[in-house]
């Protein structure tokens, strides 16, 4: 595109906010103070020293970074969120918690869960049930391998009536947490979580699960950026039928091998697949001289063409436009390709 249409979602919201208990006039104003100092603290040569620091120009830990609740490098404020949520230690404070000694099992069809996919993704539901074992409301929770911030979308949800229900439990006017057997295993309540990993798209991802956005903001900003992607793609995803023009669900494309014997063109869908049975032959005949050849002993035809974003020329499969895919009132149509 021209222009990239993008999707911001950033508060613009003129309300006070209160963060690690100083108050802001506005969350804007929160982020640029806190800006600032995340800036101020990359010019520390010891800082960057930090195991782990990200190789990244300043300018790009900045713009990816919302402090002090998210940073695209080691969080200089950890400390004072512990400071701020946490308890000093009390040796007089009790704790005991029975282990936590049965079969947890969640599965992976929640809205949440397939919302971004990642290859060691944990369904926040289970993490729910241990959190909701081991802490009390308010309580802080550190996960040091984060992933997606599941744990965080987990502590988060502690808080919420519905979820926690939907784990076998029931909550009693008073906040009480209890299990089928009638026996009180915790309180509803929110937990604060910290979430860190090396990797910067995992904790990326995770501050986006985790960050509260207005959803009024959100479906503003989606469908202003539909609308722009419409008026500059939808051209691409049209054509007629019957003189109509319709959407298109989806293309098919095929290879072009070149033959074997007199170097001809033959594009693969034409010569080898049998639309009725759905078959594909085994040998194929060249329409320009006749043999019949397999496809192993053919070669690919490549094209060559300028990568824009490379700035460089670059090469490609040749491929030939086969099947035009619309949907035509409610019903799908295939058709060869026209001239629109």
């Amino acid at each position: 595109m021209s222009k990239q249409a993008s999707l911001d979602l950033s508060s613009k919201s003129t309300a006070s906010v209160e963060c690690l208990g100083r108050s802001f006039p506005s969350d804007e104003a929160r982020r640029e103070h806190y800006l600032k100092l995340l800036a101020e603290k990359l010019k520390d040569p010891e800082f960057r020293k930090i195991e782990g620091f990200p190789i990244g120009e300043d300018e790009d830990i900045l713009a990816l970074s919302d402090p002090p609740y998210y940073t695209a490098c080691p969080n200089p404020w950890i400390g004072d969120f512990i400071k701020h949520y946490g308890r000093p230690y009390d040796p007089k404070e009790k704790y005991h918690r029975e282990p936590f000694a049965a079969d947890v099992s969640e599965g992976k069809k929640h809205p949440l869960y397939l919302a971004h996919a990642y290859h060691t993704k944990v369904p926040h539901r289970a993490i729910m049930r241990y959190i909701l074992q081991y802490t009390e409301p308010g309580d802080i929770v550190f996960d040091g391998f984060c992933g997606t911030g599941m744990t965080g979308v987990a502590a988060q949800l502690c808080g919420n009536n519905a979820e926690v229900q939907e784990l076998g439990y029931r909550v009693s006017k008073d906040g009480e947490i209890i299990d089928q057997a009638g026996k009180v295993i915790s309180r509803i309540g929110k937990r604060h979580a910290i979430q860190n990993d090396l990797s910067p798209v995992a904790t990326f991802i995770s501050r986006n699960y985790n960050n509260g956005i207005s959803y009024d903001s959100f479906f503003s900003a989606a469908n202003s950026l539909l609308e722009k992607t419409n008026e500059q793609c939808s051209w691409m995803y049209s054509t007629y039928v019957g003189g109509k023009k319709t959407d298109v669900e989806y293309f098919v494309w095929s290879e072009v091998f070149s033959c074997s014997e007199c170097g001809s063109d033959i594009v693969f869908s034409d010569a080898a697949l049998d639309l009725e049975s759905g078959k594909v032959a085994a040998t194929i005949k060249c329409p320009s001289c006749g043999s019949s050849q397999s496809k192993e002993k053919m070669a690919l035809q490549m094209e060559t063409y300028f990568d824009s974003v490379l700035n460089k020329t670059a090469q490609r499969p040749k491929r030939d436009l086969f099947l035009v895919v619309s949907k035509v009132g409610g019903k799908i149509k295939t058709s060869p390709p026209s001239e629109s």
